[in-house]
């Protein structure tokens, strides 16, 4: 019976080695599914609002309305003045006017909060390497926009955006015990097949 179990370990081992072992490593996706397919598409949109000329609804027409798109967040009065009011800007004096605005209004000011991204990470280098856990190399690439808008009375008077255009990162991950380091695949594999 061992050496049955062996003979299957032995040929997944060998099935793996044939059919091209680089395009068997893990490739992933984290999307926050969102209305833009780019980091352009949704500056684009933002760029389009207009502090004091922008409505609601065009907001809505412009896809920046937390009922669709699940990367809107709406900020409560308490949100806006946690962010925007530090030790420096109590007075009012430091802040800017839109924002200043808002405060003031209290409860008839609320605000949206966007963030979205995409981010695509695949791991490239030796297979076998990878498999045993002795090397793991990762390269991620996407993009994150930030944004915040203000409303008083169905109007936009504040806009702030931020964010990362093109992110690309690559980690490296060397364990020189391989499988016996923790988050190797291939001791579990074994365990299974023993």
């Amino acid at each position: 019976m061992e050496k049955r179990k062996i003979y299957h370990l032995l040929s997944l081992l060998f099935i793996l080695y044939i059919s091209g072992c680089s395009n068997l490593l893990p490739k992933e996706k984290a999307i926050t599914v969102g209305v833009w397919d780019t980091y352009e598409e949704a500056q684009n949109a933002f760029d389009k609002i207009t502090p004091y000329q922008t409505t609601l609804n065009e907001l809505k027409k412009l896809n920046i309305n937390a009922e669709i798109n699940s990367n809107v967040t709406i900020l409560t009065y308490a949100d806006i003045t946690s962010r925007f009011i530090t030790g420096l800007a109590i007075d009012g004096y430091e802040i800017d006017s839109g924002v200043k605005e808002c405060i003031l209004a209290k409860t008839n000011c609320n605000g949206y909060e966007i963030n979205e991204s995409f981010l695509s990470s695949k791991r490239y280098g030796n297979f076998w390497a990878d498999l045993f856990n002795f090397k793991r190399k990762t390269d991620i690439r996407g993009w994150r926009f930030n944004g915040i808008i203000l409303v008083n009375d169905q109007v936009v008077i504040y806009k702030l955006s931020s964010g990362q255009p093109a992110i690309h990162e690559k980690n490296e991950k060397n364990n020189p015990l391989g499988p016996l380091q923790s988050g190797g695949i291939a001791l579990d594999v074994l365990k299974k097949e023993l």
